[in-house]
C-alpha cells in the first residue's frame, strides 16, 4: 500500500488506536472513494464539539458496537468528517486538530490556515 500524506505534505501519522479510529479502523485518517464524508481530520474532541455534532444529527457520544464505534468523550482523538469540523468552525466550536495525522484530502473542504488556527502545535 502506498503511503498517505497529511495536510503538511508529509507522511500521515497515526491519529488514535484507543479508541481505534479511521474510516478503515486502522488508527489513521486514511480515506478512499467510498468515504464520502471524508473522515480525515484528526481531532482531539471537546464536549462543545461533540454537542455541536449531536445537534446536527451526528451522535459521536453514544456507543454503537455494531459499527465498532465506542462512543467518544472529551479528550479522545478521532478522525472527524471534514465538513462537520468546518461547520463547527463556522459557529465557533471547532476542536483542536493534529496536522501531522490529518489527511491531505481534508484540504478539499478546509483551508490549511483554518486548520493551523486549531492545530495542537499552535495552541499548546
Amino acid at each position: 500500500m502506498l503511503p498517505s500524506f497529511n495536510v503538511l505534505g508529509e507522511e500521515l501519522i497515526e491519529c488514535s488506536i484507543d479508541p481505534l479510529t479511521g474510516w478503515f479502523r486502522d488508527g489513521c485518517c486514511n480515506t478512499d472513494r467510498n468515504d464520502r464524508s471524508l473522515h480525515t481530520v484528526c481531532c482531539v474532541v471537546t464536549d462543545d464539539f461533540l454537542n455541536f455534532a449531536l445537534s446536527k444529527g451526528n451522535n459521536l457520544i453514544t456507543p454503537a458496537p455494531q459499527f465498532n464505534f465506542p462512543g467518544l468523550k472529551d479528550g479522545d482523538r478521532w478522525c472527524v468528517c471534514a465538513q462537520t469540523w468546518q461547520d463547527a468552525y463556522d459557529v465557533g466550536c471547532a476542536c483542536p486538530v493534529v496536522l501531522a495525522a490529518t489527511h491531505e484530502e481534508t484540504l478539499q473542504i478546509i483551508s490549511l490556515d483554518k486548520l493551523r488556527e486549531y492545530s495542537l502545535e499552535t495552541i499548546s
